[in-house]
C-alpha cells in the first residue's frame, strides 16, 4: 500500500493516488466530510451543490467502502437505516496532501495557459 509523505510529526496515511479511477469521487467525499459527518444522500446533495457533480450510488458506495477500508473515514452508529460517515485524522492528512498536489497542478496549468494562450 502506498503511503503519503507525513508532515511534521503527523502519521503517514494512505494516498488517494492508490484509488485510480476512484480518486475523483474519493476527493469529493472527503472534501464533503471535512465539514462534518454525513450519510450517503447528504453526501450526494452536498457534492452536487459544491462541485456540480452527481455521484451515482454505485460509485458513491464503492468509494465509501474503499475509504473506510483504508481508514480515511469511519462509519458511525445510527438509529435508522442511514449510516453516517465521518472523516478520520488519517483522512484529513491524506485529503490535505492530495489537495495540495492538485493545487500545484492547477496553478501550473493556469500559468501555462496565461503564458501561451493569454488566458488566466
Amino acid at each position: 500500500m502506498a503511503r503519503a509523505k507525513a508532515s511534521e510529526g503527523a502519521p503517514a496515511s494512505p494516498s488517494l493516488g492508490t484509488f485510480g479511477r476512484y480518486a475523483g469521487p474519493a476527493t469529493l467525499i472527503l472534501s464533503s466530510l471535512a465539514e462534518g459527518a454525513k450519510h450517503g444522500y447528504a453526501l450526494t446533495k452536498d457534492i452536487e451543490e459544491f462541485a456540480g457533480v452527481r455521484l451515482a450510488p454505485g460509485t458513491m458506495y464503492e468509494a465509501l467502502s474503499r475509504l473506510e477500508g483504508q481508514g480515511l473515514i469511519e462509519g458511525l452508529e445510527s438509529d435508522d437505516r442511514r449510516r453516517p460517515y465521518r472523516l478520520t485524522a488519517a483522512g484529513a492528512v491524506a485529503l490535505r496532501a492530495h489537495l495540495g498536489t492538485q493545487r500545484k497542478v492547477a496553478d501550473l496549468g493556469l500559468r501555462r495557459l496565461a503564458r501561451n494562450w493569454g488566458t488566466t
